[in-house]
């Protein structure tokens, strides 16, 4: 059986793309291990020229994150809340690659904080990949004695780690 919520999605975004002019599918796929419902729906790169692939990615995934918002937001639009999905659009495998690099951003900014006992405050990103640094610490027992925030305000909205038990926690 399949779930209508990930066939949605997929329609969604290949009538997007049609209708921006790019002429691909998109492959799906559960993601696996959550208690929600979240789906990958990727970009099939096949028919694509890297033109294509850089606007549709954008720069420092800008793009990616716009349409993946969008999805989001109108696939769940006049949905119970207990039947949202959450959508993650990929593309030339962009958001592994990100994912990758930004588990090394949390990593490095761990070892910072233990070693000198302050803050750290990263570079702004995306509300997307702050969520995502956030689910790192919140998600890994690695990082139990280190807590998170985000500050600011957009687009210099930045996530801060810091010690669990510092003054300011």
């Amino acid at each position: 059986m399949t779930d209508q919520r990930l066939d949605r999605g997929k329609e969604w975004l290949e009538q997007l793309l049609r209708l921006s002019g790019f002429a691909t599918t998109v492959d799906t796929q559960q993601q696996e291990g959550t208690t929600s419902a979240n789906y990958w729906l990727t970009i099939d790169p096949t028919s694509l020229t890297p033109a294509q692939r850089e606007l549709l990615i954008g720069g420092q995934g800008a793009a990616l994150d716009a349409i993946q918002y969008l999805a989001n937001a109108s696939l769940n639009i006049h949905v119970e809340a207990d039947l949202h999905a959450g959508y993650t659009i990929e593309l030339d495998g962009y958001r592994q690659r990100r994912a990758i690099e930004l588990k090394s951003v949390a990593d490095e900014a761990a070892n910072r904080v233990r070693a000198t006992g302050q803050e750290v405050v990263l570079q702004p990103m995306s509300s997307a990949e702050r969520r995502q640094m956030h689910t790192f610490f919140d998600g890994d027992a690695s990082y139990s004695d280190l807590a998170t925030e985000s500050r600011g305000q957009e687009p210099d909205r930045r996530l801060v780690v810091k010690l669990a038990q510092s003054p300011e926690a």
